[in-house]
């Protein structure tokens, strides 16, 4: 049995970090090979195909690390805040082909490309998305554009504009897509790249004497028990946050 181990200081927080091990094309950038995969990003339970090796099966994916496994062998990820950074402690436990020195190139060019992307991932512009709690459920808002993600639920949000903080625009954004007043009660998941920047979640709830949200900019407003969010038609950036909106609503 093969035993490699890293440990990097990244210039880029746990969260953003996470969101980066856990993209398929940085993924597929560290091992030097097409990857084929559910979605975007890894997600707890999928399994995922790199050419030429064993089927790979994704376990924890959270902002404190992850973990990837497959026959003989397995990938492992912790993640702890240090002063404004990141150390990223990785460990490649292989058993078999292709050996101690294959298995340490492996494993630093999967750094490397972890560590690259997260710095470029830190300085992109954030867009925050409001997973909306009340009485053990989310809010999702169903979308009418664009016409690929049309009648798919999404969790409210929008872009962070100049010198506004994430909380501020939770604030805003469900002022004006839902017509009501809510309070920001922290993150939750990881980042995760997407087009317009990063994406950011954060819990929220209706602030005291809230009206009830509206459908302001969306064709319709659902609230979504812990057991129905798994079965929730989402766009592909919300459903990487599926398990995270399940843990968020459990008692």
């Amino acid at each position: 049995m093969v035993v490699v181990r890293s440990s990097v200081l990244v210039a880029a927080a746990p969260r953003t970090v996470a969101g980066v091990l856990r993209d398929v094309d940085v993924l597929a950038a560290g091992v030097g090979r097409p990857v084929e995969a559910a979605g975007r990003w890894l997600v707890t339970g999928d399994e995922v195909r790199i050419d030429g090796l064993p089927a790979v099966r994704v376990g924890e994916v959270s902002p404190s690390g992850m973990r990837l496994g497959w026959d003989g062998g397995e990938y492992a990820v912790a993640l702890t805040a240090a002063g404004g950074t990141t150390r990223m402690a990785e460990r490649v436990r292989w058993s078999g082909p292709p050996g101690p020195d294959a298995a340490r190139r492996l494993l630093a060019a999967r750094t490397a490309a972890v560590v690259a992307a997260a710095v470029v991932l830190a300085a992109a512009p954030v867009v925050v998305a409001t997973a909306l709690v009340r009485d053990d459920t989310v809010l999702a808002a169903q979308r009418t554009r664009p016409p690929g993600l049309a009648g798919l639920w999404e969790l409210p949000g929008g872009r962070v504009e100049a010198g506004e903080s994430e909380a501020a625009a939770v604030v805003r954004e469900c002022r004006e897509e839902l017509g009501t007043d809510v309070v920001v009660d922290g993150r939750l998941a990881t980042d995760l790249r997407i087009d317009a920047g990063v994406l950011r979640v954060h819990a929220a709830r209706l602030a005291d004497g809230a009206p009830a949200p509206r459908a302001l900019e969306h064709s319709g407003l659902r609230w979504v028990t812990a057991a129905e969010v798994p079965g929730v038609d989402w766009v592909p950036a919300d459903r990487a946050v599926v398990a995270d909106l399940v843990d968020l609503l459990r008692p």
